[in-house]
């Protein structure tokens, strides 16, 4: 089984723009199918410079002169380009979301279906990280709970999901997939799959501030990205889409119009197109963990 399939490589790779010489940021290696993809158009000088918090991905890491591969979370790319001396980039790409080695294993506590096997429930992207989505359940207070469930799972009866979690854990802690899918499904109505799949997005939201991460990477990316450059993003719910069009839209996160003195919109980039590539139904039939992917490319502005 592959580590990871990586989404819509041709849109991804037509985004970037390569340029053969050009310095280019992967910050989602995962299995290396991007990294490798941008490797095959770069020239001799060329160079790309990867992320991964997930010390797995580094079994797949690709012997390439032009490559570093950096053990960490994208929220620190700005940080580590200065560390190595590098000013400004030609290019940023961010395949958001779990990867598919993740889900698959089901010690890593990242899909309900292992729901028949005693494991725990983790959740971390990055292993050496001290807070499970167990610690989160059985620690977090009942009004913080509902607040992740809400926002990042869009839960409408969070509430009562929490009520159940409260109760639970008066009596026993709880560490495993199955016991979390056995609270939830008391208080499911509706498709079990679907309210599942929302409640596990949450806690794996929450586990890894993902939100955050990606809050300071839109942000980095500003100051980074050269004048002309792209930035390309694929996100798979509205929650990370939401971001990404905002710091397209608006040259922020938040979704603010900025003006200077003069009134005019300040903006940092220049979206290539309107609305958001998706898969096509080929890619979808092929590899049906596309099917909610979201593309957008921007690039920044000429001052």
């Amino acid at each position: 089984m592959d580590y990871h399939v990586p989404a819509m490589v041709p849109e991804t790779l037509d985004g970037l723009d390569i340029k053969p010489e050009g310095i280019y940021v992967d910050v989602t290696y995962g299995g290396g199918g991007h990294s490798k993809a941008i490797l095959d158009r770069l020239g001799a000088k060329g160079r790309l410079i990867a992320f991964d918090q997930d010390e797995q991905a580094f079994q797949n890491k690709l012997e390439d002169p032009r490559l570093l591969l950096i053990h960490s979370n994208f929220r620190y790319v700005r940080r580590f380009l200065k560390y190595y001396d590098i000013p400004e980039i030609d290019g940023l790409l961010a395949d958001l979301g779990v990867s598919s080695h993740q889900l698959d294993l089901p010690e890593r506590g990242f899909a309900f279906r292992h729901k028949a096997l005693n494991l725990p429930l983790d959740m971390r992207m990055n292993q050496h990280q001290l807070m499970t989505a167990a610690d989160m359940i059985n620690q977090y207070p009942a009004q913080a709970l509902e607040q992740i469930f809400k926002e990042y799972g869009e839960i409408w009866n969070a509430p009562k999901l929490v009520a159940a979690i409260v109760h639970y854990r008066s009596k026993h802690d709880i560490q495993t997939i199955s016991q979390f899918v056995q609270i939830a499904e008391s208080v499911v109505t509706g498709l079990l799959q679907q309210y599942m799949a929302k409640a596990f997005q949450a806690l794996r939201i929450a586990v890894n501030d993902e939100l955050g991460a990606l809050k300071q990477l839109l942000e980095d990316a500003a100051e980074v990205i050269k004048p002309g450059g792209r930035l390309v993003v694929i996100s798979y719910h509205s929650l990370e889409d939401r971001l990404v069009k905002h710091m397209i839209q608006y040259g922020n996160v938040e979704g603010e119009v900025r003006q200077d003195t003069f009134g005019n919109k300040l903006r940092v980039f220049e979206a290539v197109s309107k609305k958001p590539m998706q898969p096509t139904d080929k890619e979808i039939k092929e590899n049906y963990r596309v099917r909610s992917a979201r593309l957008r490319i921007a690039e920044k502005s000429v001052k």
